[in-house]
């Protein structure tokens, strides 16, 4: 089994998280996939940016605002 690290991003209103998780790897059947833990990282992060809660997103992920580009 391997392990690497990637970055998930998570859009939601003008709020976008950068969220660290690790992929997992045995190279068989449903392989790669997260851990349950940073599935729940995940939904953590999408709920507290729904419920405008900054400072918990901001505990598990960098958190960015989305500002529209004027043409």
């Amino acid at each position: 089994m391997t392990k690497r690290y990637i970055t998930k991003l998570i859009h939601e209103g003008n709020y976008v998280a950068e969220v660290k998780v690790e992929i997992l790897d045995t190279g068989e059947g449903w392989s790669p996939y997260l851990s349950i833990e940073d599935a729940h990282k995940l939904d953590d992060v999408r709920e507290a940016l729904q419920e405008g809660d900054l400072q918990r997103a901001t505990k598990l992920a960098h958190v960015f605002t989305l500002k529209p580009v004027s043409v």
